[in-house]
């Protein structure tokens, strides 16, 4: 239960965990509660258990894991679980008093009579709907007549009369093998199920269909997407398909409107939610089924403060509410692969596509010695352009947003370098400034260069702005939708360029991640991946899958409906065995050789890693704090357990903080957590700990 405590000075919200008898604290040192403040608990056991369990997974401080678990409307001492609502109702003396002696006052006359018709109170916006204004009401106050009441707002129960608003779609035998899976008996326990489907395989009908049947069993649902951007979409189509309550959670609301949300979901009003990653902590009064989207996305992890990954705790949650699971996506997580290898998750494959639709033919565009027009080569230029004049849209795809990614002097060759990290500034031209994408520091375009003095200042490679107008110049009678974070800044903006989109009118489209998943768009017959070969040579060693995985989702956008699709990749190195695989859609082919290799050299998921990070102002203060750190561990290293570093992150200074990192490997995740339990307060205690920042991330998914 949420409580108030004195902490030092100030007042705070804290959550009970546990009662004990007894306590080796001074009982001079020890302060009172200042007072309950919910009359029920906060956290249903459920998520609780979850929070325990991530506190010790994670080797996260436990404040941090429930503030994620609680809304941050809750974190105020003035919010309660439950929503009070200001009633009106008649007084003791209205009810006794004869009527006739308001006669005169009509409307108080009409309000009174209403009020006394509803002895449980009405709230002010329902009297207004029944034309009793405020005056009328405090006109019958100061009488005497009327009174104002706090009560607990009462939520109705949704119904599963009526419950589709349009008739299912009928399913292939693989889909409907699917459903009957995850339906397969009337307890629905837990069970976890990888829905391996192709893109445009109807991932989305087996959900929808799986979800009927849970709804008419009076339970709820919890729906996981990677990006906000893909909320509106979902919760339309499950809004088309269902008449019952079904809500959103992303951290684009207001902190009440995610309250009002948790609220109904732990009530059990909600028969849906649909959330981004911090909805996995969302209570369900009566849970029945948990569904990942997208399971492969990187957004399931969270990359500061209480570094989680919300799909591997889905399927704890899903454990402890003994629900089953569905993780669903085109391009599989290795991680999510070995736990179907190792029989601890069901995979269910969809391998055609729903309907008429065919999978879009791979195409390789050579850029060597290819002669180019703003990067892209002829060849490609006339694709565009037949598709175009067929009437069809085009997908382009870079995954790079501003003008240009570099800006430099062509007389002595100086880059314009971020001041604050590692890193170049990319040059933005609308509005013109140049930008660090990692640490958000912007500054003026220089007029002159400032080593040489020289005004030749070029922009260098190509961003989604540049590619916009290279493209206005080919195409100028043709629409350009550009969709990346710039461009989706304003409420709304998102949601208007996809209606524009979904006119199906041509049109080219622009985009970076956020066009590579989910989005149906049935008239894109040619998508254009125009610079992909950085993604094949990064040093994390998880580059490759992350590519292949983009290069599929962005692809599964292309030939989605009647129209035959096709996919063009422009590459100075073709022969790569990640292209060449996704050349023949061969996932499963890529997949194999590139877990061969990860089990070569006991990386995940063949072997459990974890890194510890630390930073500060000063180079050295960094690098010895975890040069004392691998002296500890190796005091204590279990058999099994290697320590690789320490090294400098990838970018070394970011913000104007260096950072050294090391990491610490284990063919057996007890052992490594074992170390890692045994590390964390001896390293704690070190007085150069409080010269650092420092952090624990367990199961990173990226290196950087």
């Amino acid at each position: 239960m949420r409580v108030l405590i004195p902490f030092g000075k100030r007042r705070v919200v804290a959550v009970i965990i546990d009662v004990l008898s007894h306590t080796e604290v001074d009982a001079n040192k020890l302060k009172s509660i200042i007072r309950v403040l919910d009359d029920e608990p906060a956290l249903p056991n459920s998520i609780l258990s979850l929070c325990k369990w991530a506190i010790q997974y994670y080797h996260h401080a436990p404040g941090e894991v429930l503030q994620n678990a609680l809304p941050l409307a809750l974190r105020n001492e003035d919010n309660s679980t439950k929503e009070i609502i200001t009633a009106w109702k008649a007084s003791a003396k209205g009810q006794l008093i004869d009527i006739t002696t308001l006669a005169r006052a009509k409307k108080q006359v009409d309000a009174l009579t209403i009020l006394r018709e509803h002895p449980q109170g009405l709230t002010q916006p329902l009297l207004k709907g029944l034309n009793v204004n405020s005056s009328i009401l405090k006109a019958l106050k100061e009488k005497g007549l009327a009174e104002i009441q706090q009560q607990e707002a009462q939520y109705q129960p949704w119904t599963t009369e009526n419950l589709l608003k349009e008739t299912p779609l009928s399913l292939n035998q693989q889909q409907q093998l699917a459903v009957d899976a995850v339906l397969h008996s009337d307890t629905r326990e837990f069970a976890a199920y990888l829905l391996d489907g192709i893109t445009g395989s109807g991932k989305t009908e087996v959900y929808l269909q799986i979800l009927e049947q849970v709804l008419r069993d009076g339970k709820q649902a919890l729906i996981l997407v990677p990006e906000i951007g893909l909320t509106p979409q979902t919760l339309k189509r499950f809004n088309q398909r269902f008449n019952v309550p079904i809500f959103a959670l992303h951290s684009n609301l207001t902190a009440n409107q995610r309250l009002a949300v948790w609220r109904q979901a732990k009530a059990g009003s909600a028969a849906i939610i649909i959330g981004t990653r911090s909805a996995l902590f969302t209570p369900m009064k009566q849970p029945g089924v948990i569904i990942i989207d997208e399971e492969h996305d990187l957004s399931y992890k969270q990359q500061d403060g209480f570094r989680y990954s919300a799909r591997d705790m889905a399927v704890v949650r899903a454990k402890l509410d003994n629900i089953p699971i569905v993780l669903g996506t085109a391009t599989p997580s290795f991680e999510s692969l070995f736990n179907v290898q190792q029989g601890r998750y069901q995979q269910l494959a969809l391998t055609q596509r729903a309907g008429d639709a065919k999978l879009p033919s791979f195409h390789l565009a050579d850029l060597r010695n290819a002669e180019l027009t703003n990067g892209l080569s002829k060849p490609l230029i006339s694709a565009m352009r037949h598709e175009l004049s067929q009437g069809n849209q085009v997908l382009f795809f870079l995954n790079r947003r501003g003008y240009s990614p570099v800006l430099m002097c062509h007389d002595c060759g100086w880059n314009a370098n971020c001041t604050m990290c590692d890193a170049r500034m990319t040059y933005h031209r609308q509005p013109t400034h140049l930008h660090c994408h990692h640490c958000d520091f912007q500054t003026r375009i220089p007029r002159h260069c400032p080593d040489c003095n020289s005004t030749d200042l070029r922009a260098i490679g190509q961003g989604t702005e540049r590619v916009d107008e290279s493209l206005s110049e080919l195409f100028p009678k043709t629409t350009i939708i550009r969709i990346d974070r710039d461009t989706t800044r304003r409420k709304d903006a998102l949601e208007n360029h996809l209606k524009q989109i979904h006119t199906g009118e041509p049109c080219i489209l622009i985009g970076t991640q956020m066009l590579a998943k989910g989005h149906h768009f049935p008239n894109v017959t040619l998508v254009v991946i125009s610079d992909i070969d950085s993604g094949l040579f990064a040093s994390d060693f998880r580059a490759t899958e992350h590519t292949a995985q983009l290069i599929l989702q962005v692809a599964g956008r292309a030939g989605r409906a009647e129209k035959p699709g096709k996919v063009i990749l422009q590459s100075h190195n073709p022969e790569h065995i990640v292209l060449q695989s996704l050349l023949h859609q061969n996932y499963k082919e890529f997949t194999q050789v590139a877990l061969s290799e990860r089990k070569l050299t006991g990386l995940p998921p063949f072997g459990y890693i974890a890194i510890f990070r630390a930073e500060a102002a000063d180079a050295n203060t960094a690098m010895q704090f975890m040069e004392l750190l691998v002296t500890h561990f190796s005091l204590i290293a279990p058999p099994g357990v290697e320590a690789w570093g320490p090294v400098p992150a990838l970018m070394t200074r970011k913000a104007g903080r260096f950072r050294y990192q090391v990491l610490l490997r284990g063919n057996n995740r007890t052992a490594l957590h074992q170390a890692i339990s045994t590390l964390i307060p001896q390293i704690s205690n070190l007085p150069e700990s409080r010269k650092v920042r420092w952090h624990v991330d367990v199961d990173p998914v990226q290196i950087d």
